[in-house]
């Protein structure tokens, strides 16, 4: 057998014990997944190791995306891989920094709730956010949300779609057949490629990894993502070719762990993109069953359109500093 065609057959072998893994995670009726960095400020900072001065990223930036955590929770009448939006029981996501929590929401029912962690986001952000007592009269919601305490509003006030959108087919296909055509475009690009080869086994779990050109593969990801746009917020954009063509094309590996046949962990080496030989850089995704989401035991209700125009006219509003003057 000549060498492409054991490749080939390694790569087919691979990829069919790798889909089993994922496949088992839709099985489940919920699901949790952090994301993260492994790394640390130094090694952040020296990405940026040729912006012109007054330009690099201030240590600040670098020591908040390294400590980054986002964590999801979801629950669901049925198995996932066959649930729908109306099938989801609950949900939970939460962004965490190196000073706690940042933001937090969750979604029980017909309820959204949604937590700030003021003190974290102050010190993230590296300046005061408006004191509640010194907003205007008017500002009734973004009183709420900046005291630090749970609010709430019903969770279709969230999702219920602009005119544009409802008039719009193509707007809005099935879920599945977003789900479907998304996926089939991953897995051709996976095929096309990414190198897949067996590693064995380690500490309990078994090893696959996934080696593939850094740039390529990532404007390959944006470009079959794009049946999902419509579902993204208003004015988020998903980068395109033109925007990533600055992004090294070096090679990359992930290293897939799966346990009792389960896809555990995924970790992406990105030391090959940091100007540093430091061998801690990698983005790090960890997956298990996820925890049943739990209304607050105290929440107000706050109308979400009326926060939207309140933070907007943020600027004008006075700082903690300034309202002490």
């Amino acid at each position: 057998m000549s060498a492409v065609a054991c490749s080939t057959a390694e790569n087919v072998t691979a990829a069919q014990k790798l889909d089993k893994a994922v496949d088992k995670l839709g099985q489940q009726t919920s699901l949790s997944f952090e994301l993260g960095l492994d790394t640390d400020a130094a090694t952040l900072k020296a990405l940026d190791s040729d912006a012109a001065p007054g330009e690099e990223m201030p240590e600040q930036v670098a020591e908040l995306l390294a400590g980054a955590r986002v964590s999801v929770s979801v629950q669901s009448k049925k198995p996932l891989q066959d649930s729908s939006a109306t099938d989801i029981t609950g949900m939970a996501m939460k962004v965490s920094g190196p000073d706690g929590d940042l933001l937090e929401y969750r979604q029980v029912d017909d309820w959204a709730y949604l937590r700030a962690g003021v003190k974290p986001l102050e010190k993230a952000a590296g300046s005061q956010l408006p004191a509640p007592e010194n907003l205007p009269p008017g500002a009734t919601d973004l009183k709420q949300l900046l005291s630090g305490g749970w609010v709430k509003m019903p969770a279709d006030s969230l999702t219920k779609s602009t005119p544009d959108q409802e008039s719009s087919p193509s707007a809005n296909p099935s879920a599945q057949a977003r789900q479907k055509k998304v996926l089939n475009g991953l897995q051709r690009l996976i095929n096309r490629e990414v190198q897949l080869k067996d590693t064995g086994t380690k500490n309990g779990a078994d090893h696959i990894t996934a080696t593939a050109p850094f740039r390529t593969l990532l404007t390959g990801l944006f470009d079959e993502l794009r049946p999902l746009a419509a579902d993204l917020p208003q004015g988020v954009k998903l980068p395109t070719s033109k925007d990533l063509k600055d992004v090294p094309d070096k090679k990359i590996t992930a290293d897939f762990a799966i346990k009792n046949g389960t896809l555990n962990e995924v970790s992406v080496d990105l030391a090959p993109l940091a100007q540093t030989k430091s061998d801690k850089f990698a983005l790090i995704l960890r997956l298990g069953r996820g925890d049943r989401a739990t209304a607050p035991a105290q929440a107000t209700q706050i109308d979400p359109n009326a926060l939207t125009q309140q933070i907007l006219k943020g600027p004008a509003l006075p700082s903690r500093e300034e309202s002490a003057l």
